[in-house]
């Protein structure tokens, strides 16, 4: 199991709308609207990098509202 951060910036006034629409793709553990340099921060997870990779550009990235995405998985070291 794979899990990420992927960090959100949305038009101005989008950033409740896109979480809750993130909130409910398959995989999404948590996404919730924050301050600072970005506007919602989702936790996800997924079976592999691909697939984590497929869910973010396929399902995240077609949200109406988003301007741009970073994606950064998680590591245990």
């Amino acid at each position: 199991m794979v899990q990420a951060y992927i960090l959100i910036q949305t038009e101005v006034g989008k950033a409740s709308l896109v979480a809750e629409t993130i909130g409910r793709i398959s995989g999404v553990i948590q996404a919730e609207d924050v301050t600072g340099p970005y506007d919602v921060i989702v936790r996800a997870q997924a079976d592999t990098v691909d697939d984590l990779g497929r869910m973010v550009v396929a399902k995240v990235q077609q949200v109406e509202g988003i301007t741009r995405t970073l994606t950064c998985p998680v590591v245990h070291l």
